[in-house]
């Protein structure tokens, strides 16, 4: 019999919202997830409400008088550390907030040093309409593309008509929609271990 593959430490999971408000429906949905995750799993939300919008001049060691962020040096060692990513993100107009675009840039720079490149990422979209935040799904997912970011494929996870489905205290009361976050949230798992170098 094969035994169950060990690692040094849990698997860390970076979590990050497209909303940025306290009591959003993706900081609810995000909880769902972390505790359907199996065992050996642990997940932070890496917040990112305080990322300037990105510069490059930031980054240029010739632009002396526009020092490099604290908080881009807090999102960057934040994503470094992390064995996956999950996102969790609403529809804005058709397509990405703001704020989650601006982190996907942030993350993404200087060249040659992007937090994202070979990190495993997990990405579910809602709304309350019934299309789950579908174009916000597929947005991310062509700019997430570019870095050779294993992602989950089937189930694709759009949730649609949130403000039905997450009661007050955000839970998920309807079975079938624990049953398919359940499922989806499995899949995660399993490409975050699949990609995540084992203990010897």
């Amino acid at each position: 019999m094969t035994s169950a593959p060990t690692y040094d430490r849990p698997l860390h999971v970076a979590v990050i919202l497209g909303s940025l408000r306290r009591r959003s429906r993706s900081r609810a949905i995000a909880r769902v997830v972390a505790d359907m995750l199996p065992p050996g799993f642990e997940t932070e939300v890496v917040e990112i409400g305080g990322l300037p919008l990105y510069d490059a001049d930031y980054d240029d060691p010739a632009v002396e008088d526009k020092p490099l962020p604290e908080q881009y040096q807090r999102f960057r060692w934040a994503l470094a550390g992390a064995n996956g990513v999950l996102f969790v993100t609403p529809e804005n107009n058709h397509t990405v907030p703001a704020c989650l675009k601006n982190a996907v840039d942030v993350g993404s720079k200087p060249n040659g040093e992007s937090v994202w490149l070979d990190l495993p990422a997990g990405i579910v979209s809602h709304s309350v309409g019934r299309m789950g935040g579908y174009s916000a799904h597929k947005n991310l997912r062509l700019a997430l593309s570019y870095f050779d970011m294993p992602m989950t494929g089937q189930p694709e996870a759009f949730l649609g008509s949130t403000g039905s489905f997450l009661d007050e205290e955000g839970n998920l009361p309807r079975p079938d929609t624990q049953r398919f976050l359940a499922t989806w949230t499995q899949s995660f798992a399993d490409l975050v271990r699949l990609r995540t170098p084992r203990r010897r």
